[in-house]
């Protein structure tokens, strides 16, 4: 059955965001594709798909304008099926893995107002849709292996580390929320390195084909209320 989608950071063609948009488009589903700025890799992309992609320019640093983007949301359809939560932005440390005595701390903070609030200001925002869902319906977080505590080996990268090791708790609390009503399923998934740049070129997946890989895990998780919060894009359980 045909799912109406929300996916946010999505304006980079060839990025996960942009590829979770292409493989719910071409499933059937109706896909709403949030941005902080127009995207013409989208709006070619609408072209094709002028019915079921919907463009919605969303600042999840913002409170208000995640409200806006919910009512807008809402006006169209009647529920949403599932959220992939993917956008993130670090500190300007990050792309040069400054080591910590050369990084900007005052710069951690907007940070995580974006990338470990914001995901949480989408779900608040969009939950009354979440309710309306026909099934059981789905919240994802991207998360990444660089989020566990247990493996870290991490001595710089504190920005990117802590956004995702705090994503994965606010993951768990809100399992922890929706479990005894079983109207929501929530996971955090560890992506892999995925080819979304040049400085990936050597990384071992391809964004649009790992898109699919991991869209059949969240289906395979929909109904699995089994206590898992934590999983990489194999379906396997990761440690915190």
């Amino acid at each position: 059955m045909a799912q109406n989608v929300l996916v946010t950071g999505t304006g980079r063609e060839g990025a996960l965001g942009y590829c979770f948009v292409l493989t719910y488009l071409k499933q059937g589903d109706t896909v709403f594709a949030t941005v902080r700025k127009p995207s013409p890799a989208l709006e070619k992309l609408k072209e094709q798909y002028p019915d079921r992609l919907h463009i919605l320019e969303m600042d999840i640093g913002s409170t208000a304008s995640v409200r806006a983007a919910a009512e807008e949301v809402a006006r169209l359809v009647p529920c949403l099926d599932l959220i992939i939560n993917n956008a993130v932005v670090t500190t300007p440390d990050y792309p040069v893995h400054n080591p910590f005595e050369e990084m900007t701390l005052d710069n951690i903070a907007g940070a995580f107002d974006v990338s470990t609030v914001g995901p949480l200001r989408v779900i608040q925002a969009m939950q009354p849709l979440l309710y309306q869902s026909a099934g059981t319906a789905m919240v994802v977080n991207i998360s990444s292996g660089a989020g566990c505590i247990t493996t870290c080996r991490n001595d710089r990268d504190l920005d990117y580390c802590m956004i995702k090791c705090a994503m994965n708790m606010s993951s768990k609390i809100l399992y922890n929320k929706y479990e005894a009503e079983k109207k929501v399923r929530v996971l955090a998934i560890h992506p892999g390195w995925m080819r979304t740049n040049a400085g990936n070129a050597k990384a071992p997946f391809d964004p649009y084909e790992h898109s699919e890989r991991m869209r059949k895990v969240f289906e395979a998780r929909r109904e699995s209320f089994d206590g898992v919060v934590f999983i990489d894009y194999d379906n396997r359980e990761m440690p915190w």
